[in-house]
């Protein structure tokens, strides 16, 4: 039985609609500002931290609504780290690098053992981190420089995590942009048909042909908006390619392989997990581990966007990345959520944060509008799981009774 409609259909994708219709609402708020190559370029730059922290956030979340609320001032430590020994102690790139990564191994092992052997609660194990590491960030900057930050970070450092592939002057279309746009699109057409194939030849529910060619249209549309814009503005970002490297392995992860599912299944119901085998503590110190892997990487991404390491890096960065999946549909409770859910979200703040900023609206009133969704978020998750609730046990109900009227 198929139980497609489109009701359904809107249901499932309420905040993918509610994107769509922020982002015109700006762009229309902007007089198109907002729909300028430039802009979108920088919405993308702007918010990669929020992808790359949002999807170590949502294997948290994952594994039982917990958060970390040391990200963002781990940031800064990292970008500390980073400047002095690439830019101060002018160690080579590679070297530098595997120190920084070296670091974020050693905080996410201790803080996962702390948390997932020691039972701390995560928020305050995390509220230490978030205190210390502001503290320890700054106090390196200010012994190594009077002003508090660090720049001049060497071309073979920064390249690497910043500029455009194949740059081209602004306004001149960049040819290897719209080949890119091209494969992404193809790409995404691809695996739309050959899942529905796949689920029609294993006779499971599949969405019907003419509703699967018409979201294939939407998303190549969408594809290919992008690409002509980033390619009229220069060219392909090179954080973008990070954040699309993120969101596959973390979408391949989430949905593909069994310690996906362990995610899940933790978050779900811990004492079921763990009689069917799960070890739940190396769950969580994966977790963690994870995180703080992921945020050396946003921090490489923002220390070389600004140029600099500084003392007010990652500031509001873990609540960036915490509403991105509660808006984006990541259980607060843990157990469900997924990497598109958390793109949505973190695109949706990235949108409100530079509409109003292009509206030249206080960041007071900015952050008001986000917490605003957020709660709308919230409170929309918890009605749907109560409306399903509802109707699970209207069910069970019925079958009981059906059960009970067969045996009489």
């Amino acid at each position: 039985m198929n139980n497609f409609s489109i009701g359904n259909v809107l249901k499932k994708n309420v905040m993918t609609i509610a994107l769509f219709v922020i982002y015109v609402f700006f762009v229309i708020m902007t007089g198109g500002n907002m729909f300028t190559p430039s802009n979108i370029t920088a919405l993308i730059d702007q918010n990669a931290y929020v992808f790359v922290l949002g999807a170590g956030m949502l294997m948290c979340m994952l594994t039982g609504g917990n958060i970390d609320l040391s990200v963002g001032s781990f940031v800064c430590f990292v970008g500390a780290i980073a400047g002095v020994f690439s830019v101060i102690q002018h160690v080579n790139t590679p070297l530098t690098l595997i120190i920084v990564i070296g670091a974020g191994l050693l905080y996410g092992a201790i803080l996962g053992y702390l948390i997932a052997y020691l039972r701390i609660p995560p928020w305050i194990a995390t509220l230490a981190g978030y205190l210390a590491f502001r503290g320890l960030g700054t106090q390196i900057l200010i012994t190594v420089s009077d002003t508090s930050a660090i720049s001049n970070f060497p071309a073979s450092f920064t390249r690497i995590f910043s500029g455009k592939i194949f740059e081209t002057p602004w306004g001149q279309l960049n040819i290897p942009c719209i080949v890119f746009g091209a494969i992404g699109a193809a790409v995404v057409v691809f695996l739309n048909f050959y899942g529905r194939a796949k689920k029609v030849k294993k006779g499971y529910q599949a969405d019907p042909m003419w509703f699967t060619v018409l979201k294939s249209i939407l998303e190549v549309a969408v594809i290919a908006i992008l690409a002509v814009q980033l390619a009229q503005d220069g060219g392909i970002p090179v954080v973008l390619l990070w954040i699309i490297a993120v969101l596959i392995v973390y979408g391949i992860i989430t949905e593909k392989t069994t310690i996906g599912r362990h995610f899940m299944t933790v978050g779900g119901n811990a004492e079921t997990s763990r009689l069917s085998g799960i070890n739940n503590k190396l769950v969580m110190f994966c977790a963690y581990l994870n995180m703080a892997l992921l945020t050396v990487l946003a921090s490489l991404l923002v220390t070389t966007r600004f140029g600099a390491a500084n003392s007010y890096a990652g500031q509001n960065f873990e609540m960036d990345a915490i509403a991105a999946c509660i808006v984006g549909g990541v259980s607060a409770y843990g157990g469900s959520g997924t990497v598109m859910g958390m793109v949505i979200g973190a695109t949706m703040i990235g949108v409100i944060n530079q509409g109003m900023s292009l509206m030249s609206i206080d960041q007071d009133w900015i952050k008001i509008a986000k917490g605003i969704v957020l709660l709308a978020a919230v409170v929309f998750d918890i009605l749907s799981k109560q409306k399903k609730d509802k109707k699970a046990k209207a069910a069970k109900k019925a079958s009981a009774e059906g059960a009970a009227k067969t045996a009489s």
